[in-house]
């Protein structure tokens, strides 16, 4: 009987797989270029760049600095992922990974421990804002943050208007000289739909006013309470965005395993 003749496939690497995975992370790659460049051309702006002992200086959070460590991390991940998949390079898809797999359980964690320790969770938000509430006059950007949060959740301060008292040109002290003493932001004001142009003044003194004639003209429920309470009627939606985010980079991750392993396969056959 004649022989018959077995015909083994040699091991390839996905061309679907390895242009995918290049596709995928060279989007990240540019958003993270695109956030550093942000977040390093504002520093400039503000001069921080040419004194860098003033990046430690702001009381609160610069959020400029969110635009820098995302856009840092993205720029990284996206780098290590694209000439990882286009080089073949085992090293940097492994880092790309690990690296990735990292985050993911730093994610996790985060989230376990923000539902086992709410309470402790909660309290250090209020020093967080409060914290913030003192660095308001500061820094631009910082300022720009708070006064987005409070008309986005209709609220004042962390737990409510007179932590505005921590700020040195809304406290009420008698030395205080500031036209905003006792006062708090417009961001807090209850505006008119009627006015096109929100008064930056409506603030001023109010909390000298008694506590129900405030809420006729501000926002009187703290930023800690009101965000929770956001938190709880959006549930569902941020839920969905954090899976969308946990499914990426768990693709992500089985992407570059993937390629890796047939990378393996075809040098073993050399």
């Amino acid at each position: 009987m004649p022989g018959k003749h077995q015909h083994f496939t040699e091991p390839e690497v996905s061309c679907c797989g390895k242009y995918f995975l290049f596709a995928f992370n060279i989007i990240f790659w540019l958003l993270g270029a695109a956030f550093l460049a942000i977040g390093l051309w504002a520093w400039a702006e503000k001069g921080v760049l040419s004194n860098i002992s003033s990046l430690t200086d702001l009381g609160g959070l610069d959020p400029v600095w969110l635009f820098v460590v995302v856009g840092g991390i993205m720029f990284v991940l996206g780098f290590a992922g694209c000439v990882g998949a286009l080089r073949e390079n085992t090293c940097l898809l492994k880092f790309f990974s690990v690296f990735l797999g990292l985050i993911f359980f730093l994610e996790l964690t985060a989230g376990v421990l923000a539902f086992v320790f709410k309470d402790w969770i909660k309290d250090q938000l209020n020093v967080f804002i409060n914290n913030n509430v003192k660095a308001y006059r500061d820094d631009i950007d910082l300022q720009n943050l708070i006064d987005f949060a409070q008309e986005y959740w209709s609220c004042c301060g962390a737990r409510g208007p007179n932590d505005w008292n921590l700020n040195i040109y809304f406290n009420c002290t008698d030395s205080n000289p500031s036209r905003e003493r006792c006062g708090v932001p417009f961001s807090c004001c209850v505006q008119d739909p009627a006015e096109d142009v929100p008064n930056t003044q409506c603030g001023y003194g109010v909390r000298l006013k008694q506590e129900l004639e405030q809420q006729t003209y501000i926002y009187t429920k703290g930023c800690v309470g009101q965000f929770e309470k956001w938190l709880q009627d959006n549930l569902v939606m941020v839920a969905g965005v954090f899976l969308g985010v946990a499914l990426l980079q768990i693709f992500g991750i089985c992407l570059a395993q993937n390629l890796v392993s047939d990378i393996k396969a075809v040098k073993a056959n050399w």
